[in-house]
This record gives structure tokens, C-alpha cells and sequence, in this order.
């Protein structure tokens, strides 16, 4: 009896389907390259300008100060969600609540306008004397509304991450920890977050990426940031597209660049849990 001669498989649906993606990709890159409306030649012109690369700058400084506002924010609220003290929990809840359920813009502009509600910011002793006192708008300046609105709303975010970090952690490690005589605190900071950090660490490169780009919104408050620079250069040029190109190119360099520190970072920081 013969053996049945064997027939590789071409996969004729996967060539097809990869052809027609490559024309598709051919025809969409051509369009983008000889398409004389994008001005590529102004596009150049522009991408290292001193203002460009100052709200660059910019938008680098927000971003590090909003995460490092955020995670600080998030690991105590974050604890107070884990707490066994209700009012604790009740204020964390609220929080969360209150931040994740809001735009980003909505709490920028009531940041920058809350000397509408509080037009004088007082510290006082209960029915005793004001020992301090300042007026709302010489305080929440643009820079300082801005850095409100980005800390507090990536808190809420980084609150949950946290948490969600902490509780992938196995109790038992926290309960024999605590039997040998280490206090709630050590055991967080020498047993819990060390070990959640690998649960923590990738969303929280999401976070980083996702605040890089929030960072645009406070383009609102007339803050020179990477998107503003460019609005006031195409304000005077009237070269809109090419200016809006030059601020997706700096956003998509900084997020790859960032993408692959996570990457990084994040096979680091598992190597010692990685499945063999």
C-alpha cells in the first residue's frame, strides 16, 4: 500500500488577505508623501524650532510631575481603599469616584476657576483664630491648576493599579509576615508592594503614555506645552496642518521612546517570575 503523497497547506486566505494589506498600506503611504496639502517642507522647517522644542520640554516636565503627583497620590489612596477603617474606605471610594468620573478637561477648567467658589483660601482653628489666609487666584495660577488637575485625576487611576497590585499578592505571605512580628507598614513596604510592583509596573507604563498625551488638554489654560507652541505658531502662519503634524510627530517619538523603556523595565522587574 502506497503512502499518501503530502500536500503542504499554501494558505492561499492568509497570502491574499496580506496583499490586498500591503497595497492598502502602498496606496495610503503614497497619498501622505505626494499629497502637496501636507507641506512637508514646512513640516521640516518647523520640527526643531526653539519654540517647538521648548513646549517639548514642556510637555516632559508636566508629564514627570503629574505621574510622580499621581503615583504618590495613588499609593495612599490606594491604602486607605485596603484599610479596615470605613471612613477610610468611604473617602478613598468617593474620591475614585468622583475623579475617574469626570473628563480630565472638566477638572482642569473648574481647577482654574475655582476662585468662583473660594475666592479667599483660609487655614482657622475651629471657632478660633485664621491662621493663614491667601486669595484663590494668587495661588491657582495656570501652572499650578494644571499640575491639580493632572496629580489628582491620575491618582484615581493609580489608586486602583495599586490596589489591584497589593491584592495579587498571596495573603498568606502578609499573615505569616505579621505572625513574626513585623508591623502593617513594614509589611507593605518590605513584603507586599516589592512583589506587587510586577503587577503595578505595566499599567502604570500605560499611564505614563496616556498622561504624556493629557498633557495637551492644558493647551486650555494657555500653558506653553507641545500642542500650544504649535497653536501659537500656526495662529500667526496660518499653516495648520503642517504645525498639527510637527506636534503628532514629537508625541509619537516620546511615546515610542517611552514603549520601549516599559518594555524594559518591565522584563527587569519580572525576571525573577517569569514561567520556564
Amino acid at each position: 500500500m502506497s503512502t499518501p503523497a503530502v500536500v503542504p497547506n499554501l494558505h492561499l486566505d492568509r497570502w491574499i488577505g496580506s496583499a490586498i494589506g500591503l497595497i492598502l498600506i502602498g496606496l495610503a503611504l503614497r497619498s501622505v508623501v505626494t499629497n502637496p496639502h501636507f507641506e512637508w517642507g514646512i513640516v521640516g522647517r518647523y520640527i526643531f524650532s526653539p519654540v517647538i522644542l521648548d513646549g517639548v520640554l514642556r510637555t516632559l516636565e508636566f508629564t514627570a510631575i503629574g505621574m510622580t503627583l499621581g503615583i504618590l497620590i495613588g499609593i495612599i489612596v490606594a491604602l486607605m481603599r485596603l484599610s479596615d477603617n470605613f471612613v477610610l474606605q468611604s473617602i478613598s471610594t468617593v474620591y475614585i469616584a468622583a475623579f475617574r468620573g469626570t473628563p480630565l478637561l472638566v477638572q482642569l477648567l473648574f481647577w482654574f476657576n475655582i476662585a468662583a467658589l473660594y475666592p479667599t483660601l483660609t487655614l482657622a482653628i475651629p471657632f478660633g483664630p485664621t491662621l493663614w489666609s491667601i486669595s484663590a487666584n494668587t495661588l491657582v495660577t495656570p501652572l499650578s491648576a494644571a499640575m491639580l488637575g493632572l496629580g489628582l485625576n491620575e491618582g484615581a487611576y493609580m489608586a486602583e493599579i495599586v490596589r489591584a497590585g497589593m491584592l495579587g499578592v498571596d495573603r498568606g505571605q502578609r499573615d505569616a509576615a505579621l505572625s513574626l512580628g513585623m508591623t502593617r507598614l513594614q509589611v507593605i513596604g518590605e513584603i507586599v508592594l516589592p512583589q506587587a510592583m510586577r503587577l503595578i509596573i505595566p499599567p502604570t507604563g500605560n499611564q505614563v503614555i496616556s498622561m504624556l498625551k493629557s498633557t495637551s488638554l492644558i493647551s486650555i489654560l494657555a500653558i506653553t506645552e507641545l500642542l500650544y507652541s504649535a497653536q501659537l505658531i500656526y495662529s500667526r502662519t496660518f499653516q495648520t496642518i503642517p504645525l498639527l503634524l510637527v506636534a503628532s510627530i514629537w508625541y509619537l517619538v516620546i511615546t515610542s521612546l517611552l514603549s520601549v523603556l516599559q518594555s524594559q523595565l518591565e522584563r527587569r522587574v519580572g525576571r525573577g517570575f517569569r514561567i520556564r
